[in-house]
């Protein structure tokens, strides 16, 4: 069976401002593992989708991407899904429009390494599982948001404030807060990792960039 992703719309102005991509995270268990739209990794980025789009004030269109697989390999990783994403949302609304990606866990990482796309204006890592050599590509004036609880023991809080480091000695805009008490799957002081998320993706994308 061929597994592909899906892209699945929060909200669409008749004439958005911009985009919002919220990429899943989750942990694969075996080779090839289908995406199942109840996994918990899933279901927990809906109230971020949903907040993001009463922030954007009908202004703009929100989408919450279906990987076409779990976990993250040499063969398919979630920024090649994070791509096909963008390219359906160009193709949807025109390859014009500024997008912002925010995901969680793994899917923090996809969005900050396929914040390198044209139309990309920001991206914004949940409790993100990076390694050590992660170096997000793209223009370094593109703005990072990193929020990462200290009590989270499945993705490391201490990789992704060293990653926020190195993007800022190479000039790039970044904002990391830390969520005291915060876990890996945000259940705690979810109303901390939502609110940042939506806001600085309502914020990104009211800006005019320039290219």
């Amino acid at each position: 069976m061929e597994l592909t992703p899906k892209l699945i719309e929060t909200a669409r102005p008749a004439d958005p401002a911009g985009a919002v991509i919220v990429l899943h995270g989750g942990a694969s268990r075996r080779e090839n593992m289908m995406v199942s739209p109840t996994q918990l990794s899933v279901l927990r980025m809906i109230p971020i989708a949903r907040a993001t789009a009463r922030a954007g004030r009908g202004e703009l269109a929100v989408f919450r991407l279906l990987n076409s697989r779990r976990g993250w390999d040499t063969h398919h990783t979630p920024v090649r899904d994070a791509e096909w994403a963008l390219a359906q949302v160009a193709s949807r609304l025109g390859p014009s429009l500024p997008v912002c990606l925010v995901g969680h866990s793994l899917g923090g990482r996809a969005a900050l390494m396929a914040a390198g796309a044209p139309q990309v204006r920001g991206a914004v890592a949940l409790a993100p599982w990076v390694l050590p050599g992660d170096d997000p590509p793209g223009p370094d004036d593109r703005p990072v948001l990193i929020v990462h609880g200290d009590r989270d023991r499945i993705a490391s809080p201490q990789r992704s404030a060293a990653l926020a480091e190195r993007l800022r000695r190479r000039g790039r805009p970044v904002e990391y807060v830390t969520v005291p008490g915060g876990k890996h799957a945000m259940l705690s002081h979810h109303r901390e990792f939502t609110g940042r998320a939506a806001e600085f993706a309502t914020q990104v994308l009211r800006v005019p960039v320039t290219a």
